[in-house]
């Protein structure tokens, strides 16, 4: 597919003509090859088994509009995008003008009430991102967090953290945010992408990412608390093992001795050792005991968001 702002010299003109100013802040940096910019919207727009509806899109941080004119293009047939940068809204106009389907909200992801987003009814809806770096766990897990009915989300990050997302147990990359991300998603590398497919360049290796929604989960809505209490505890010191690491959290070392007993795990074990199935079941042991003991039951889930996580 042949897309206008492939070319570089147009996208300078087009920045030029609108006399835009690159913001590193905000991690702008926009995507031009397209290459890579087919294998998102394939993915974005695959089918899945059994689901013949319609597709819709929300797609954040459209920058010049390239990615989100190749969506209204490719079968979506409702696109919302939101753009942070105000100046860009312009820009935006200029770039999609004639696609009606498409609608874009100058907003901050980060802030922006999901619910309140214009989507149509029976549609199979797709989030598609290339997130800029400095935020890319706070807006992932927003969204893995919230009611978005979406059952399949393309994004583009940073190498590093599509590595981490999809890591498994025993290896160096396995850590909270892996287990978070898999909790909600089955998720796949789709490409590593380098910084010339970029203007301008970032300074590290992108990589595209596939997360398929789960429908059913490890644990119980109920449980979910104790469980990500029970994830970051054992990656607060990723050196301890989960029987210190969880005292520490915990504050009584016979608790946890006897979550891990019940929970059939060896307490010197550590936690990037352990598979989303073996958390799942200390969960359900910490909560129990808690329970029996006359624990808090109110625990709130504190999410990632907002926070690198590892």
């Amino acid at each position: 597919m042949k897309h206008p702002l492939h070319d570089l010299r147009a996208v300078r003109k087009l920045i030029q003509e609108h006399q835009f100013f690159v913001k590193k802040g905000y991690g702008q940096n926009f995507l031009t090859d397209g290459v890579v910019l087919d294998l998102i919207v394939d993915a974005a727009g695959e089918r899945l088994t059994g689901d013949d509806r319609p597709l819709a899109a929300l797609e954040i941080g459209p920058g010049l509009g390239t990615l989100t004119e190749a969506l209204a293009e490719s079968g979506f047939s409702h696109v919302v995008s939101i753009e942070k940068d105000a100046q860009l809204i312009p820009v935006l106009a200029e770039t999609l003008a004639g696609h009606s389907h498409v609608t874009i909200l100058q907003a901050d992801a980060l802030e922006i009430d999901f619910a309140q987003l214009p989507f149509v009814d029976g549609h199979a809806l797709r989030i598609v991102a290339n997130l800029p770096y400095y935020v890319t766990t706070p807006i992932l897990m927003r969204i893995l967090e919230s009611e978005l009915p979406y059952d399949r989300a393309v994004f583009m990050v940073q190498r590093e953290v599509a590595e981490r997302m999809v890591a498994t147990p025993g290896g160096k990359d396995y850590g909270a945010l892996s287990v978070a991300v898999q909790y909600y998603c089955r998720g796949a590398l789709v490409c590593v992408v380098p910084p010339e497919a970029f203007f301008p360049p970032p300074t590290v290796e992108s990589a595209v990412i596939v997360l398929d929604r789960k429908k059913e989960h490890v644990v119980s809505e109920a449980l979910r608390p104790m469980f990500f209490r029970v994830v970051r505890a054992a990656f607060a010191v990723r050196r301890k093992t989960l029987a210190n690491a969880l005292a520490t959290h915990f504050g009584d070392k016979a608790f946890v001795r006897s979550c891990l007993e019940d929970a059939m795990i060896d307490p010197v074990r550590r936690g990037e050792t352990l598979t989303l199935e073996e958390f799942a079941r200390l969960a359900v042991a910490c909560s129990a005991r808690s329970v029996h003991a006359g624990g808090d039951k109110s625990e709130i889930h504190e999410s990632f968001k907002g926070r690198d996580v590892d």
